[in-house]
């Protein structure tokens, strides 16, 4: 993949719509500049000089002259070049996932002659790519938002010769000592003899019912930046007591009437960085209820209500914007059908988190590194990984480690 040529796009779309939520998500957690407008088809026929009858909406303009009728992010991709086939069939090491952990394993081992390639099944950067503002990651002093950290790494891997592709799920994996090969959706068929798992994990859920129903129209997950501008002079709710929640509030409460930050726990102290909670506490527009739940969502084809515990007093409030920052669970689905061993909690065992019995299996002479899942050759970086840090520096060492661990694995260390 090379060095994208930033487009021109517009977004058309009318008012609440999950589909054009989606394309906003994608196109901003990609760190691509668009600008957009919401329409009343009814009354209005002509928008950007394009005609809107029998249009399918939300339309994409690209540099004024492709026209794109309610485009998935997968189709926007493509019209833009970023979907392309393999380049080979054969790799030195295929990295899974695009977060945090896996560019740091792409810039690393492409910089040291590796032939890589980093298989993404959505937008560069993970769970990170949605922060608004990460301020206490390392040569950053004004901070710098999650799309944007993930861009400048994407650039730096593939200006050393990473390739990355991008939009493609692996439907198989077989991970066996030296053999690594993986089936990717688009039936290409690729084989390394080692593999860095940075897959990461999914935003946690509130288990509410017409939860799915709501997201994308009301109901989100992250920090909103996409969505942010849409909150004006509105109060809006996060839910959350870490550093993700944290960083919602802050970007929701430049553009909102009032953030409520509700936090299932008696205080910030122990979940959030005390810069962070500093900041929250003391925002003439952020109000923190703590010891406090939501337990029901409402609303007709978008969220209109919720309602909240608060040490057992249930209240209900008017709500448009819930934004759920709750932590996440592992991306290890793939796991099943490989021997890579996970723990009680379903993230990936590595090293010393290896329990006996997943050791017991271990085919050869020398102990698993450090990074080194259950099977040969097979490492695994970042938040997926038994027992990591969740912070983004600490994903970054990781998948800086993991290649140097590649490099005394391909070297029969």
């Amino acid at each position: 993949m090379s060095d994208r040529i930033a487009p021109r796009l517009h977004l058309i779309d009318v008012a609440e719509s999950r589909d054009g939520f989606a394309l906003r998500d994608y196109l901003t957690r990609s760190a691509l500049a668009f600008t957009s407008e919401t329409v009343t088809p009814a009354s209005v026929s002509v928008v950007h000089g394009v005609d809107l009858t029998h249009r399918r909406l939300p339309l994409l303009i690209i540099d004024d002259s492709v026209v794109m009728e309610d485009p998935s992010p997968a189709e926007v991709a493509t019209q833009l070049g970023w979907v392309m086939p393999p380049r080979r069939q054969t790799y030195d090491l295929l990295i899974f996932g695009a977060g945090p952990a896996g560019l740091s394993a792409a810039v690393y081992a492409a910089s040291e002659g590796l032939n890589v390639a980093v298989i993404e099944r959505d937008a560069v950067g993970g769970q990170a790519g949605s922060s608004s503002l990460i301020e206490n990651y390392l040569g950053f002093p004004d901070g710098i938002s999650g799309a944007e950290l993930a861009d400048h790494a994407r650039r730096q891997a593939v200006r050393f010769g990473a390739e990355f592709i991008l939009m493609r799920e692996g439907v198989d994996r077989t991970f066996r000592d030296h053999d690594v090969r993986a089936v990717l959706a688009d039936g290409s068929r690729l084989t390394a003899d080692a593999a860095v798992c940075a897959t990461g994990i999914q935003w946690r859920r509130l288990g509410l019912a017409r939860e799915e129903e709501l997201v994308g129209a009301g109901v989100y997950y992250g920090a909103g930046t996409s969505e942010a501008p849409a909150c004006t002079d509105q109060d809006v709710y996060v839910v959350g007591g870490a550093n993700s929640a944290g960083q919602a509030a802050m970007n929701l409460a430049a553009y909102a009437r009032r953030v409520t930050l509700v936090v299932r726990g008696p205080s910030l102290s122990s979940t959030m960085s005390s810069y962070l909670s500093t900041r929250v506490l003391t925002h003439p527009r952020i109000r923190v209820l703590t010891d406090t739940r939501v337990v029901e969502l409402d609303g007709d084809t978008r969220l209109r209500q919720i309602v909240l515990d608060e040490s057992g007093t249930r209240t209900t409030r008017d709500a448009r914007h819930l934004f759920v920052c709750i932590g996440g669970e592992p991306n290890t689905r793939w796991a099943a059908e490989t021997d890579v061993e996970l723990d009680a909690r379903g993230f990936v065992a590595t090293g010393p988190d290896l329990t006996a019995e997943q050791r017991a299996a271990w085919p050869l002479a020398r102990d698993p590194f450090f990074l080194e899942t259950s099977v040969p050759g097979i490492f695994a970086a970042g938040d997926v990984r038994s027992n990591s840090i969740k912070r983004v520096a600490s994903a970054v060492g990781e998948g800086a480690m993991a290649v140097t661990l590649v490099h005394r694995y391909l070297s029969g260390g």
